[in-house]
């Protein structure tokens, strides 16, 4: 079958013929039409987090997809074949199935949910990882109605889905942009947004001017060294929580959240029901072929992503 895969960690990925892989004990195969790009994609191709699982080469990328189940595994059935599904692949090991091919195995305990009848697998397939973190941020900081967050890096997935799920609650956020995705982003519930374009002072400025004793919560999706962080989080009022995605080092005297994203399938049921509903927004930024994905691995990773990009598989 085709997949996109590296060859060792921090090769090039590309196109490549791998066997088809067949359901084990507990498991189902689903045909993938539909994967999502993430950035979890491009950090496990370089080697991290790779942990304790050793990994298998070739090493087939991808983490979201959407299909339908073609091959059960022995054991209990929770899925039907033909069954439109959505998930994540999480289960170890590393490369013997990612969502970036023809054919993926998954557990059925695992983030997997049925895709409600009326939507379109494309859509189903950008809403796992971005739509479920956006959700479990949301739960650690308890940023409650008629509070703050202050969002950055708001105009890729998890913060797009980030800012409509707080701003349904109440809450007002500040969604830092970069160049002219203002408009979208209020459209999606902000409050406020401010082009981070225009330098640090802007954003500070902007933000003071709104809540001039700092804002109730911070979420930084791109900040990758403390400097940066701190001066995002030095915006947060006495008392007020920061959040990163990107492991950095909490500054003296914040609140800290390194935020990990916890494989769970319930999430993805209510997100597809949000949606179903007209509640939510799937951000659909690129529709792109398979063959596509090792350049969309290298934009995605020079950052500012505008929504999600799905591969069509």
């Amino acid at each position: 079958m085709r997949a996109i895969a590296v060859s060792a960690f921090r090769t090039e990925p590309c196109l490549v013929e791998v066997p088809k892989p067949g359901p084990e004990a507990g498991e189902v195969r689903v045909k993938v039409e539909y994967a999502a790009l993430n950035p979890l994609d491009w950090q496990i191709a370089d080697g991290a987090p790779a942990g304790a699982v050793r990994p298998v080469f070739p090493l087939v990328l991808g983490t979201d997809f959407a299909g339908r189940v073609d091959m059960i595994g022995s054991g209990d059935n929770v899925f039907r074949v033909g069954d439109p599904v959505f998930g994540r692949v999480t289960a170890p090991p590393l490369g013997r199935c990612g969502a970036y091919s023809e054919y993926v195995c998954v557990p059925q305990d695992s983030p997997i949910s049925l895709v409600p009848g009326d939507m379109p697998l494309r859509i189903a397939a950008a809403l796992p990882s971005a739509g479920t973190t956006a959700t479990q941020i949301l739960s650690s900081t308890a940023v409650r109605s008629g509070l703050s967050l202050l969002v950055i890096g708001a105009t890729g997935g998890v913060g797009s889905f980030l800012t409509q799920l707080a701003a349904a609650r109440g809450t007002g956020v500040v969604a830092a942009v970069r160049g002219d995705e203002g408009r979208r982003m209020a459209a999606l519930g902000a409050t406020l947004t401010i082009d981070t374009t225009a330098g640090r002072e802007a954003l500070e400025a902007g933000v003071l001017e709104l809540y001039p004793h700092g804002v109730d919560a911070l979420v930084d999706l791109v900040s990758t060294d403390t400097a940066s962080f701190a001066a995002h989080a030095a915006l947060v009022r006495d008392g007020g929580v920061a959040v990163t995605t990107r492991g950095v080092a909490a500054p003296p005297g914040v609140a800290w959240v390194d935020f990990r994203l916890a494989p769970a399938a319930a999430p993805l049921e209510e997100l597809a029901s949000s949606v179903a509903r007209g509640e939510l927004l799937v951000p659909l930024d690129m529709e792109l072929p398979l063959e596509k994905a090792p350049q969309a691995l290298v934009q995605n990773r020079a950052g500012g992503a505008r929504g999600k990009t799905v591969f069509v598989i």
